[in-house]
């Protein structure tokens, strides 16, 4: 019979594990907010962004549905608004996180206004469409940032972060809120531009089944010293469900709360 190990030895092994995973995560959390501190430097530039205005052309596809039309997308921290004009009428979007408690109505070309659910309106920042938002907010306090590694994606070397809400306590809808807020961030290793955000929605009724979302960066240009992607696609479910061009983006011409 094998002999059994002195319950001081089982302590100590025990310690030593807990005192190098918080090691790591210490080490991760310290990195993932270097890296997030150089992409906020390469997108900004000397001047921060306060709000930000997108005009282009949109090709929003969605099963048999192709169509082609132009697009207007603004953004404040905390809040966005997405509007088109496509070929079979407008489509709109507005999310605001400005009073505390998230709200978000969406409408399709009959113009109706609908909720949109609130677990779909907890990601870190409702502008996933201007990567300097959620930089900026995965720098915030009430947020954590961890570096998940070193990665290749579209044949690219990139630098992949997980952005989210910290979880205030242990317990499973503090687990819950921090899936629903997460994201995922992929900066490029030479130039620490973002490449790619993706994220999770949800059905209405259903905030535990996750639908994955991508979005990607491209056609980087320089505005007012800033870094703008004026290439902009949207994947739903590995699918493109929406493709935007732009053709003028604005910096800081003080969009204020009442235009979301």
């Amino acid at each position: 019979m094998r002999p059994m190990r002195p319950p001081a030895v089982v302590y100590l092994c025990f310690v030593l594990v807990l005192s190098t995973s918080a090691q790591q995560t210490t080490t991760q959390a310290g990195q993932a907010s270097a890296l997030l501190q150089s992409a906020f430097a390469a997108l900004v530039g000397a001047s921060p962004v306060n709000d930000v205005t997108l005009s282009g052309t949109a090709h929003y596809i969605a099963g048999s549905d192709d169509e082609t039309g132009t697009a207007t997308l603004k953004a404040i921290a905390g809040a966005s608004r997405t509007d088109f004009n496509l070929s079979s009428g407008p489509r709109s979007e507005v999310w605001n996180n400005l009073s505390g408690s998230p709200a978000g109505t969406w409408s399709g070309p009959d113009g109706v206004s609908h909720p949109i659910s609130f677990h779909n309106l907890l990601l870190i920042d409702p502008a996933w469409f201007s990567p300097a938002f959620p930089v900026s907010r995965g720098l915030s306090s009430g947020y954590v940032a961890t570096y998940v590694g070193q990665e290749t994606w579209n044949s690219l070397a990139v630098q992949h972060l997980s952005i989210s809400q910290q979880a205030v306590d242990s317990s499973d809808s503090a687990a819950l809120l921090q899936h629903l807020s997460q994201v995922d961030l992929y900066l490029d290793s030479s130039t620490f531009l973002p490449v790619a955000l993706a994220f999770n929605i949800h059905p209405d009724d259903n905030e535990l089944l996750d639908i994955p979302v991508e979005i990607r960066f491209s056609d980087y240009r320089s505005v007012n010293s800033a870094q703008v992607p004026f290439h902009v696609q949207k994947f739903l479910n590995n699918g493109l469900i929406l493709d935007l061009q732009f053709q003028s983006a604005i910096l800081n011409s003080g969009l204020s709360a009442s235009a979301f």
